[in-house]
């Protein structure tokens, strides 16, 4: 089922020229000098916390130097009204701003299936990628959306994502999430030069009671102490990983306060979900 591409354009809703299978698919028609969000919905027409998407995209914006007049309830308007055209019910879409057309805002939908409960039971393994850090990491921008896909490409089959190291080896984040390691008792995970994450904040958020927080990177030396690891993303909240570059996490199952965290997570999460 190809996803459902549209401009939004300060008269409304536009057809594009081109198709796309997914959201992955359609980036390679997006241009390199936006920025952009993707969430997904819930119960067909229910959000998480998009006030905080577009408050990330307006940042991302000043921080690129576009000009953006975001409308908001234009935009949950007009996502709205291409939930309804597809027949998808629950979605994962993307809005982005082209840098030099920045009031033609592209929005793309995508069926939107969770993780599934298999991948949460028995986590997932991933790997690393040397001096890959992005260079302006905190603005959520299009050049990446591109330039990530090589990396994506070179996963080996049964990986299911890549932590990005900066030059003295520190791990930062996924192509698409935040990452978060547990050593010594304590939860890691990079305070800078990462994109300041939606799910993240809630974390933050709920893991008060169950885990103190550090927001130092850890170190891809000590993967073989790392007690616990797991990463984050909008449209996955929280997923364990139970292997990084062939080593095993802890026991190489998931963790205790993994567990923890994702169910208290998710409860935050059902008590917070909101109308588009």
């Amino acid at each position: 089922m190809p996803a459902l591409i549209k401009i939004l354009s300060p008269d409304g809703l536009e057809e594009v020229d081109y198709s796309a299978e997914s959201l992955a698919d359609a980036a390679q028609y997006e241009p390199e000098d936006g920025i952009y969000t993707v969430a997904n919905t819930f119960n067909t027409y229910d959000t998480l916390k998009l006030e905080a998407h577009f408050d990330r995209m307006e940042d991302s914006a000043q921080r690129q130097g576009i000009p953006l007049e975001l409308d908001r309830q234009k935009v949950r308007d007009a996502l709205r009204q291409m939930i309804d055209e597809s027949g998808f019910g629950d979605v994962r879409f993307r809005v982005t701003v082209p840098g030099k057309n920045s009031e033609r805002f592209i929005l793309t939908v995508e069926p939107f299936t969770p993780p599934s409960q298999e991948l949460i039971d028995n986590g997932v393994r991933c790997i690393t990628a040397p001096d890959s850090a992005r260079k302006d990491a905190a603005a959520k921008t299009t050049d990446w959306m591109h330039a990530r896909k090589a990396l994506s490409d070179a996963m080996p089959e049964g990986i299911y994502d890549t932590f990005l190291l900066d030059s003295q080896g520190n791990i930062l984040e996924g192509l698409g999430s935040n990452f978060y390691a547990i050593q010594n008792g304590i939860l890691h995970t990079a305070g800078e030069g990462v994109l300041k994450g939606i799910s993240q904040q809630i974390v933050f958020e709920v893991a008060e009671g169950i885990i103190k927080i550090d927001l130092t990177p850890p170190h891809v030396s000590n993967i073989d102490k790392f007690s616990e690891v797991f990463l984050t993303s909008s449209s996955r909240g929280i997923i364990p990983v139970v292997e990084i570059d062939g080593i095993a996490i802890g026991k190489g199952t998931v963790g205790e306060k993994t567990k923890a965290l994702r169910a208290v997570y998710q409860q935050w999460m059902s008590e917070h979900l909101e109308a588009l």
